[in-house]
C-alpha cells in the first residue's frame, strides 16, 4: 500500500467494509433461536447478532458487522423485491452520495443521522436495495 492509502485522515468517499447482512425468513424468531442454541450467536436488543473486529489500519478502532433476519415482506427492504439487503460501512457518506448522484445512481432517501452513525439507501442496477452506513467511532 502506498503511504496515502494508510493516512488516518483519508476522506475518500468509499466502502470500507460490510456493516451488515439482512435477509427475509418466514419465522425470524425461530431461526434466531436456532442460531443462538446451535451456533452460539448472541442476539442483541435490536434482534441481530453483532460481530466485532478491529480495523487493521487503526487497531484502536472496533468495528462491527450485524447479522439480522427480518420477517418476510417487511417494508424495510422496499422498494427492492429481493430477499436480502447488504449494509456497507463507508467513509465520507456525504461525498459518496454526491458521487453516486453524479453517476446517476438512485438514492432513495436523505442521509439520516443517529447516535451510532449516518445512513442512506440506494438501489443497484439489479434492483437490490443497499444500505450505506458511516459509523460513529
Amino acid at each position: 500500500m502506498s503511504d496515502s492509502q494508510n493516512q488516518p485522515d483519508d476522506t475518500t468517499p468509499k466502502v470500507t467494509g460490510i456493516g451488515g447482512i439482512f435477509f427475509f425468513l418466514e419465522n425470524p424468531k425461530e431461526t434466531k433461536d436456532w442460531y443462538a442454541k446451535n451456533l452460539g450467536l448472541e442476539i442483541n436488543d435490536w434482534g441481530s447478532a453483532s460481530f466485532e473486529s478491529r480495523n487493521l489500519d487503526k487497531p484502536e478502532q472496533i468495528e462491527s458487522t450485524q447479522w439480522c433476519p427480518f420477517k418476510k415482506g417487511d417494508e424495510y427492504f422496499s422498494p427492492s423485491k429481493k430477499d436480502f439487503m447488504v449494509n456497507y460501512r463507508v467513509q465520507n457518506i456525504e461525498g459518496l452520495v454526491e458521487k453516486l448522484k453524479a453517476n446517476g445512481v438512485t438514492v432513495l432517501d436523505e442521509i439520516e443521522a443517529y447516535d451510532y452513525g449516518k445512513f442512506v439507501h440506494i438501489m443497484d442496477t439489479e434492483g437490490n436495495k443497499i444500505e450505506l452506513w458511516e459509523p460513529v467511532y
